[in-house]
């Protein structure tokens, strides 16, 4: 892969790194053998890395159990020009209609077009250039960067409140759709056990995963229609501690939530060498403005940060 200053991410996220960025540097590897980001999201991390250039000659294997976002992942590299074109019809109607085409999209077009391809297997490898634009325009002009499901799979974002959002970005789909192709660059949609349970030591994993609650009313998990439960927080922190004991550089984030700290200041956690730390972290997904401002999250990894 050769690091491009365009290639960046293409997709907002909620929970996505850019600012907690300078933390997470501070924990890289000095040396790479294979790259594991099995909660991919907008891939910050990986871009991240790549524009560093740690990721000349290594393989990067890029998963997330979310077919929608994988499937919007092959789009992009595979058929970049197309993604595009839909991309400027799509821009094209919502200067001229705003939230209401908003809404079109999303419930006329893209919920019908979706059920259609998960009634039918719902594989990443089927997702439609109109089903991949069509989500980078609700990415890039719904509510907060949001990917949300109901229990019935449908995608239920409201429209955000965007004077001009940049729903086309030409040279940055071109430079991702160009690193996305590399042979070092392997794309899939798996569980995050399934995706990393065999990396071997020396590789380097980053773990995202949709951050446990700190309250009642802040679950912002409904990523898939399954959701993230407390239970697969656990079996999170069993593979993180499994993969440190055999010598794989471990980097996961997370709220500072008290199951979260609970998980990984036990024993089994620290006996593999993985250490907790909070840091601040700007909380931006909040119905109300007076509610976002920093609130610490954890990092934790058995890598000693630089700094």
């Amino acid at each position: 892969m050769t690091a491009s200053s365009e290639a960046r991410p293409f997709l907002k996220w909620a929970g996505g790194k850019r600012q907690l960025l300078p933390v997470l540097r501070t924990y890289y590897p000095g040396r790479l053998t294979a790259y594991h980001e099995p909660f991919l999201g907008s891939g910050a991390v990986f871009f991240d890395l790549l524009a560093e250039g740690r990721l000349a000659g290594v393989p990067a294997h890029l998963s997330d159990e979310n077919p929608d976002l994988v499937g919007c992942y092959l789009r992009v590299r595979d058929a970049v020009d197309e993604v595009i074109a839909a991309l400027h019809g799509l821009a094209a109607g919502h200067a001229a209609g705003g939230a209401a085409f908003y809404y079109e999209v999303r419930d006329q077009r893209f919920n019908p077009a979706r059920a259609a391809w998960m009634a039918n297997g719902g594989r990443p490898d089927d997702y439609s250039v109109d089903l991949a634009a069509a989500l980078l325009y609700l990415n890039r002009t719904g509510y907060n960067g949001l990917f949300r499901l109901n229990r019935s799979g449908g995608y239920n974002v409201p429209a955000g409140r965007y004077v001009r959002p940049r729903i086309v970005q030409e040279e940055r789909l071109r430079a991702v759709a160009a690193v996305l192709a590399s042979p070092d660059v392997t794309l899939n949609c798996h569980p995050f056990d399934t995706a990393v349970g065999e990396a071997e030591p020396g590789a380097f994993v980053y773990f995202d995963p949709p951050y446990a609650p700190l309250g009642r009313t802040a679950n912002f998990r409904q990523y898939t229609a399954q959701g993230f439960s407390d239970d697969d927080q656990a079996r999170l922190q069993a593979l993180a501690v499994a993969l440190a004991a055999r010598g794989v550089h471990v980097l996961l984030s997370n709220s500072s939530a008290a199951s979260i700290e609970r998980l990984y200041k036990g024993r089994s956690a620290t006996s593999a060498g993985l250490r907790l730390r909070r840091v601040p972290a700007r909380r931006a997904i909040n119905t109300r403005a007076d509610r976002r401002g920093f609130v610490d999250e954890v990092v934790v990894s058995n890598l000693r940060p630089l700094a």
